[in-house]
């Protein structure tokens, strides 16, 4: 009996991955609570559990008092002393009390708390392992769909996918393969609870990550990102290596590697644009694909006009207002888009040369690979 609860425990600790000290503190708890149940619950005992041999040993523990109340609970020192004769008031005396049918009564009534302790630990073992992935990416594989949630394996637990958080542009079906952006690992009664997202912008993020090895390293940084899921995302990369193109890199030989993003993402449309310090240039570039003729920017309020060509307003500003609500989001200023007769009509020069963007550099932030739209189209208004 003690080789096959050995050979138990340490399949045990193999399968669930759960310490060796874990389980045998959880089969000592099991046990005193068997020998509590079945002689004598005010008994004081402890629990000795071998785990070289197997063997399990049951001590009572006695305290030394001058006046015996509770013979179970204590011991006179008179008695203790007949033990050992250092004993003193105070002292706690162990008694070996394992009876000798002791093993039967123990396996019966310690296999439920022994399971009991082992399911806790092995949901330890999990929450520990996911609470160190919130804000990180997995694979994972639907299992179900009901209204409320899709749920998600991820291997030895499974996540939950709020309708919230899942792209209008998707269908869930069972034995699906997607990838999922881990938001939030909460402990509960019943073990952790996952919770994953299709939508968040950090789920972007991490796609870039995966198939860009500039961004990995940290020699390409996304600065910002904006995402309307399953439409429209932007994104802005800068890198402090001037040999180094962060666009460049993101698109890849052929654009494969943004197209490998796009793919996982079932289409949506992506925006890389270069990030700039200087908010003329970056509000510039993140309304690609429109040419722009001038920013004006207003520190104060945070706040910028922006001009560009009468055939180029409706590109700008974007179907239902999404280019110009993206580029905002993107650059974290406000963004007010006029066409380039509507500021002569205001007295505003499109051409000023005091805040107007070098020719060259309209032409580079516009025409040229320093900003890129994939799957994009001319949305006209």
């Amino acid at each position: 009996m003690n080789t096959q609860l050995l050979d138990a425990l340490a399949e045990l600790v193999r399968e669930k991955g759960i310490s060796q000290e874990v389980l045998v503190e959880a089969i000592e708890a099991a046990i005193v609570s068997a020998y509590k149940r079945n002689f004598g619950q005010a008994q004081n005992v402890r629990v000795d559990f071998n785990i070289e041999t197997g063997t399990i040993r049951v001590f009572a523990r006695k305290e030394v008092v001058e006046e015996v109340s509770d013979s179970r609970l204590e011991m006179s020192l008179e008695e203790a002393r007949l033990i050992n004769p250092n004993y003193q008031v105070g002292d706690v005396v162990e008694l070996e009390v394992t009876p000798k049918d002791f093993g039967r009564i123990a396996a019966q009534t310690a296999k439920q708390v022994v399971t009991q302790r082992v399911r806790e630990a092995e949901r330890g073992v999990i929450y520990a392992e996911f609470i160190d992935r919130e804000e990180d990416i997995m694979t994972g594989i639907v299992q179900r769909v009901d209204p409320r949630f899709a749920y998600v394996s991820l291997g030895k637990a499974e996540a939950l996918l709020p309708a919230s958080e899942q792209m209008p542009n998707e269908t869930y079906k069972p034995h699906d393969r997607l990838k999922v952006y881990i938001t939030k690992v909460e402990k509960t009664t019943k073990g952790p609870q996952i919770f994953v997202s299709r939508t968040h912008p950090g789920l972007l993020k991490r796609l870039f990550e995966l198939e860009v090895p500039e961004i990995y390293d940290g020699t390409v940084e996304i600065k910002s990102i904006a995402r309307e899921a399953g439409d429209r995302s932007k994104i802005s990369v800068h890198s402090d290596n001037p040999e180094v193109d962060p666009v460049g890199a993101c698109v890849g030989p052929k654009g494969q590697r943004v197209q490998a993003v796009v793919d996982e993402l079932k289409g949506e449309k992506i925006d890389i644009v270069r990030w700039s310090a200087d908010p003329v240039e970056f509000v510039a570039n993140a309304l690609s694909p429109a040419k722009v003729l001038r920013v004006i920017v207003n520190e104060e309020e945070r706040a910028t006009t922006v001009i560009v060509p009468d055939y180029q307003l409706s590109l700008a500003i974007g179907k239902r207002g999404q280019n110009a609500r993206l580029a905002a989001k993107l650059t974290n200023w406000k963004i007010d888009i006029k066409s380039e007769s509507e500021a002569k009509q205001l007295g505003i020069d499109p051409y000023d040369q005091s805040t107007l963007l070098d020719s060259k550099d309209i032409h580079m932030n516009n025409e040229d690979e320093s900003n890129q739209t994939f799957d994009l189209q001319e949305e006209i208004e």
